[in-house]
């Protein structure tokens, strides 16, 4: 069991599982990526190392014991990493993609949003522990980084960027306006002048498109209950496709409160890690579009069961991905093999970008929709060169013991 972080990429680990005939499966999560790193080693490794990789479900109930709580924090994404990889691993033993292993095909692609972050978003840990992730972006500019910033543009000239997207067959967007009013007073207030600052994107792109663009408003859980409600209520007349995490995920009835009084879909949550949460969430209508990352909310195990407890309540699912390529990779073959699935998150500055140097095959995005990849198990490897670089941080464990380099 190796772990890989690389000091260019520090919210990156990957977590390479290693079976005695030969075979290696690869998994990715982000935030956090040393604490992540140091699980895998002292917790995973102890339980997984000498055992059938292909007893998945038991491996997933083992881990979670570990783990504990309903949150995305260090454990939960180790686990997540680690179950990724063992998927992997049983796709490339069978000599099947992951699709197939999840019972098959329900659509040839899946439509994929564009949420308008740049090239360097999220790419470098932050200046202090307080600037917003949503401000996170590095100063290092990438070889594969090129053209215009979504982000800068979602702000300078929203209607151009939904044009352009439009021209690509991309039909839906997701932007962040109102963050920045949040960081001015945490959240618990925004003046009618604010108000308007942000909801001007909104405007900018229903005129420029009319209805051709969805508009997906993103809050990042940073308001209370009342602020939320008005910047929601202001959004009214825009239509948003959904409204992404307008609170904490910490109280169910306060969310609640917000999707009875709101006309637009409530949308949560990449910061959500386990079924039974969700399943709590589904039971307070909470929630109507279930939104979850697999390399956050327990792995591939864990995104099926959270599908399948939204179906039976005819709830559609996202799949979230603003993180890694692989985890990319792996919400493309679950939203064309869940049935309730009805579109995939990308990030074209990411996909075009960054994700290109770090792994051997992508999700081809055609005329705004995305298809798997179909090469065994989730179907992309990490680019050999990475395990040799010299920001490469590499630790191993074994049946005979650990290894750091």
């Amino acid at each position: 069991m190796t772990t890989l972080r690389l000091r260019d990429y520090p919210n990156l680990c990957y977590v390479a599982l290693a079976t005695d005939d030969g075979l290696t499966g690869l998994g990715e999560t982000f935030f956090g990526a040393r604490a992540v790193a140091a699980w895998v080693h002292e917790t995973a490794a102890s339980y997984l190392l000498g055992k059938d990789p292909r007893a998945i479900e038991r491996h997933s109930r083992a881990l979670e014991g570990f783990v504990g709580s309903a949150g995305t924090g260090t454990e939960n994404r180790g686990r997540s990493a680690v179950d990724i990889a063992l998927w992997d691993l049983l796709g490339r033993h069978t000599g099947l993609p992951l699709y197939q292993l999840l019972g098959g095909l329900a659509r040839e692609s899946v439509p994929v949003y564009n949420t308008c972050a740049g090239p360097t978003y999220v790419r470098e840990l932050p200046d202090s522990p307080d600037l917003p992730v949503s401000n996170w972006s590095s100063r290092r500019q990438s070889p594969t980084d090129a053209g215009r910033s979504d982000l800068e543009w979602s702000r300078s000239d929203p209607g151009s960027l939904a044009k352009d997207l439009l021209a690509e067959g991309i039909t839906a967007m997701k932007i962040w306006p109102f963050d920045e009013f949040a960081e001015r007073t945490g959240g618990q207030h925004i003046s009618v002048a604010d108000l308007e600052r942000g909801v001007e994107p909104f405007r900018q792109i229903r005129e420029t498109t009319a209805n051709e663009v969805e508009i997906i408003a993103e809050l990042h859980s940073k308001w209370n209950l009342p602020t939320a409600l008005r910047i929601a209520r202001a959004l009214e007349p825009y239509q948003p496709m959904w409204i992404e995490d307008p609170l904490r995920m910490d109280s169910l009835e306060a969310l609640a409160r917000f999707c009875a009084e709101v006309t637009s879909p409530t949308a949560a949550s990449e910061t959500v890690g386990s079924a039974r949460m969700f399943k709590s969430m589904i039971e307070h209508a909470a929630v109507q579009v279930v939104l979850f990352d697999p390399a956050w909310a327990g792995g591939i195990s864990e995104a099926l069961k959270i599908a399948a407890l939204a179906d039976a309540q005819y709830l559609p699912v996202a799949v979230h991905d603003c993180t890694g390529p692989v985890n990319f990779a792996v919400g493309v073959h679950l939203s064309c093999s869940l049935g309730n699935a009805f579109v995939q998150e990308g990030v074209r500055a990411f996909y075009r970008g960054w994700y290109r140097e770090l792994v051997t095959a992508l999700p081809r995005v055609e005329a705004g929709n995305v298809a798997p990849l179909r090469s065994p198990g989730i179907g992309c490897d990490l680019v050999e060169e990475l395990w040799h670089r010299e920001d490469a941080i590499v630790e191993t464990s074994s049946l005979e013991g650990s290894a750091p380099r």
